[in-house]
Formats: structure tokens, C-alpha cells, sequence
């Protein structure tokens, strides 16, 4: 790849007193994948070192259960289902307006140097206007504050399987135009034609489809989507990790002398899980086990360079997770899963002790892997404040000592005392999104009606007591009406108001 970041301003001094900030995000990795959280068929020593040095938070949360809109919150610090987000199709305009504060544009106006290396599947592109994935493929990262970007587009099981840095689709041949798509179209005279699934299965050739990925094949393996073109710009999928890992370190290295913020968001262990052959087989699980080892992998190779550039002591690293795990996910990859209601692959419970996984509202879906380290200031250890990404923006802007405008990141509260280990309980109540949406209050969670799958009917709400039953076991919504009466009217309020963090008085 000829991708070099550059930093954005050249012989600015670090200030030592200013810390750099590294979020390494994982993909569908649960609670229960990391040793620090109990996993004991998943080898993590990378990340197992990172939570002995930091602080390891065992309620911690990503905002949803799915992809788009955790990071989508995570970002803007507005919850993703006040603006419609959700999975994204391969050719989704941006879902983030570019005329909001975001956490980039927060770091660069305090000076820093801001990039984002990894999935995006936040959208690219205006709506209403195709992208030209040929010419300029905007807008994107950088409209929303990210100087420098290194991208897989969409994310792995969706075309176009090409990387993005800046506004250009790297090693494009302009005589094999690109174009892609939700849907077949028409023909693309001179591009590369890849096979389609549907009509010739037997070109999934790494491994097949169990569901929904069955579109354009590309490397052997169906994806979501069609494109046409593109054949010298394709990804390898076994060598992504390696290909984000070298472009974090470069970003690192160029950034060094001054204050950066690096988004590192890693496609494992997301589908399809085509983790390097220097992996496979390293765990009893599948690709998934072996996705995850590589994921760990890719966290050391990123620690080291910050300790081989004397930045370990005042960078905070952040490790978690955009939503809980999920076994079958689309692909025949080796994970397998009893028909049973036990939420376990070979004896690993990718949730631990919570109940179930990305798509759902229960605590597996959100309770995600959430470990802050700064040698600098915090204190290693473990914390059971309640805590989740969305509160990152009104945090950081308080560390930083930057005003946030009442209109702006208006679900994003100030938990910097609780992510510094000063503050052991955290937020008071705060929302989960799934199919629907739930509110936490303590050890209380309130279940509004959520539909099954994305078109289905309504399920009737729930009722739980995570401090006697963190398995969320027995509802008890009988036995507990005025409770979830109180906790239904908040979760309203809430949502009417359209925004969590109280209003300037």
C-alpha cells in the first residue's frame, strides 16, 4: 500500500501535560472473549496486560447493540435511534451530519492531530447523490473532523471491498471502474465481473453462506451487495489486520511530537472471520477464536509502538467493543452453536454471565470489554461504575477544558471522575438500544416493547433486578407494576425531550 499519514501540522511540540488518546474498538467482541473478563479458550495476553494497567470497568457499555449506532453515539454523542441509524446497506449516504460536533472535531480544536484507522460503516456520500467511487468518495471521515483516514469503506461481509484513504479508493485502476450497489443492476462494460452467489453458489469458495451473504463473491466468500470493477484495489481479507496495524503505527510515528487522537477501528472479529494463516488454528473455536487471537495481536502491535515512541506514560488507551458477540453471523466459518437456549460455542460464552448477544436488548448486547488505561493518572484496578462510550464527547471536553454547546452531544454526560477511577458508581440511568429500547437505573432494567428482528411484532416489555438476577432470567414485571410503570414514564421523558444530558439552566 502507498498510504503514508502525514501529521497535520508540522513542528508542534507535545505538551506533556495533554495526553494522547487511543480507541482501540473491536467488532461483535463480547464480555466473555477476553481473558481479564473470564474468557479461558480465547488466549488475549496483549489485552490482558492492557486491563492489568489500566482500569477495568465490568459494567461498561457500548450505546446499542449493533454496529452503526454504537459508533454512530459514540461519535456524535447522541444516541443513534434520534436520527434513524441502522445497519447500514454497502451504499449508504453518511449518517453523521457534518455540521455537528463530533469527538474529532473536539480533539482538533484542542489541537490535536486527529485519524481514524479501520471500519467505518457509518456511510459515505450526500444523500440522494450516488457516489462516485471512481473520483472523490465524499463525504466521509474527514468531513466530520478526521484529518487523515485509512478505511475499509462499509465493513468486511459488504462490498465494495476495497480500501479508502482520504477520498480515494487506494490502487484503483481507472481502466477497471468501481461501482457498487445494493442490488444487480445493470451491466458495467469493462469492469471486472464477479460472481453472484445466488446463481452460482459453488464461486464461494473459502466458505459458503448460511444466510444473507450471497451477492457478489469476492476472494471466495459471498458478500452483501454487488460491485463491478475494482479488481486491482481489492482488500485480502487475511491480511487486513496487518494492513490497519501498519497503518496505526504510521499515524503514531508522524504524530508523535504533538497531541493525536487515533480512532482504531479493527474488522475482527466480525464476518467474515478470515483471521492470517499465523493465526488459524491457534484456539479450538474456529475462526472466531483465531479472529479474536489476531485482534489481540493487532492491540500489542499498537501498544508497542506507542511504548517504542516513549508515549505509553501520557496516552489513554481505551479498549472495548461496538456490541456484544455473535456466533453465526452469516457465514459456515467453524463456529458452532448448540440448539439449545445456552448461549455457548465448544464450552465459551462470548457474553460470560450475561444474557444474549448483539441484536439483543439484553445485557450480552451491550455490555462490552471496557478497559482505560493512563499510567499518567489513573490507577490500575477494577471499577463496577456504570459507564458507557456515548459519555466519551462530554468527558473528553471537560478534560480538555472545552465548553459544550447546549445543542451538541446531547446524550453525552461527564463522567471523566468515573473514567479516572474517582467515581465508583457512574451513571444514575442510561439507555440500551436494540429493536427497541431499554433503561438501566441502578440494578433496575426496563424492557419497552421490542419487535422481533426489524420488522416484526412487538414482544411485551420486561422487567429485571440485575443485583439478584444478572442473567436476566425472570421477568418480573408481575410482581413489580409501579416499578416499571416509574421506569416506562422516565424512559418516555427521555426520548420526548430528545436528549439524556439536563439542558443549560
Amino acid at each position: 500500500m502507498a498510504a503514508v499519514f502525514a501529521s497535520a501540522a508540522v513542528g508542534v511540540a507535545a505538551d506533556p501535560g495533554i495526553p494522547n488518546v487511543v480507541i482501540i474498538y473491536g467488532d461483535d467482541v463480547g464480555f466473555g472473549d477476553v481473558g481479564a473478563y473470564g474468557a479461558k479458550l480465547i488466549p488475549t495476553p496483549n489485552i490482558d496486560r492492557l486491563a492489568q494497567g489500566g482500569l477495568r470497568f465490568t459494567d461498561g457499555h457500548a450505546a446499542a447493540a449493533t454496529c452503526t449506532p454504537s459508533r454512530f453515539s459514540m461519535l456524535t454523542g447522541v444516541h443513534g435511534f434520534r436520527h434513524g441509524v441502522r445497519i447500514l446497506a454497502p451504499n449508504a449516504p453518511l449518517s453523521i451530519p457534518t455540521d455537528i460536533l463530533t469527538l474529532p472535531k473536539l480533539f482538533a480544536q484542542a489541537g490535536y492531530s486527529t485519524g481514524v484507522v479501520g471500519k467505518w460503516h457509518l456511510g459515505i456520500g450526500a444523500k440522494g447523490t450516488p457516489v462516485d467511487w471512481n473520483g472523490e468518495v465524499k463525504p466521509g471521515p474527514l468531513e466530520i473532523g478526521f484529518q487523515r483516514s485509512f478505511l475499509l469503506p462499509s465493513t468486511n461481509d459488504r462490498v465494495p471491498c476495497v480500501y479508502l484513504e482520504g477520498h480515494r479508493v487506494v490502487n484503483l485502476d481507472p481502466a477497471d471502474p468501481l461501482f457498487v450497489g445494493r442490488k444487480k443492476g445493470q451491466s458495467h462494460p469493462g469492469s471486472t465481473i464477479y460472481p453472484d452467489a445466488r446463481q452460482d453458489p459453488a464461486a464461494m469458495t473459502f466458505y459458503k453462506s448460511t444466510h444473507g451473504h450471497n451477492n457478489s463473491v469476492i476472494n471466495g466468500i459471498g458478500r452483501i451487495g454487488y460491485m463491478a470493477g475494482g479488481k486491482a484495489a481489492l482488500w485480502d481479507d487475511a491480511t487486513m489486520a496487518d494492513e490497519f496495524v501498519k497503518q496505526a503505527k504510521r499515524y503514531i510515528a508522524a504524530n508523535k511530537d504533538r497531541p493525536f487522537f487515533l480512532y482504531f477501528a479493527s474488522q475482527d472479529i466480525h464476518v467474515p472471520r478470515v483471521p492470517h494463516p499465523r493465526f488459524r488454528g491457534t484456539t479450538k473455536l474456529g475462526y472466531r477464536g483465531d479472529a479474536m487471537v489476531q485482534f489481540d495481536w493487532s492491540t500489542g502491535e499498537i501498544l508497542q509502538a506507542l511504548e517504542d515512541h516513549g508515549l505509553t506514560e501520557n496516552t489513554i488507551v481505551i479498549f472495548s467493543s461496538d456490541n456484544g458477540p455473535v456466533y453465526d453471523d452469516g457465514y459456515d466459518d467453524g463456529t458452532t452453536v448448540p440448539t439449545s437456549k445456552r448461549e455457548v460455542d465448544r464450552g465459551h460464552d462470548g457474553s460470560g454471565i450475561w444474557r444474549g448477544g448483539k441484536y439483543q436488548i439484553y445485557e450480552g448486547g451491550t455490555r462490552v470489554p471496557f478497559i482505560i488505561r493512563w499510567p499518567a493518572r489513573i490507577k490500575p484496578g477494577t471499577s463496577g461504575a456504570l459507564v458507557n462510550q456515548i459519555d466519551f464527547l462530554a468527558s473528553f471536553a471537560t478534560l480538555l477544558d472545552l465548553e459544550l454547546p447546549e445543542k451538541e452531544a446531547r446524550d453525552s454526560r461527564n463522567m471523566l471522575d468515573a473514567f479516572l477511577g474517582k467515581d465508583p458508581n457512574g451513571l444514575g440511568f442510561m439507555i440500551e438500544e436494540a429493536h427497541g429500547l431499554a433503561l438501566r437505573q441502578g440494578g433496575w432494567k426496563y424492557l419497552e416493547p421490542q419487535r422481533k428482528g426489524w420488522g416484526g411484532k412487538k414482544s411485551p416489555p420486561e422487567l429485571y433486578n440485575l443485583s439478584v438476577d444478572p442473567g436476566e432470567s425472570e421477568n418480573i414485571i408481575a410482581a413489580h407494576p409501579e416499578k416499571a410503570k416509574a421506569l416506562a414514564a422516565q424512559l418516555k421523558k427521555l426520548v420526548d425531550d430528545g436528549r439524556v444530558r439536563p439542558a443549560h439552566r
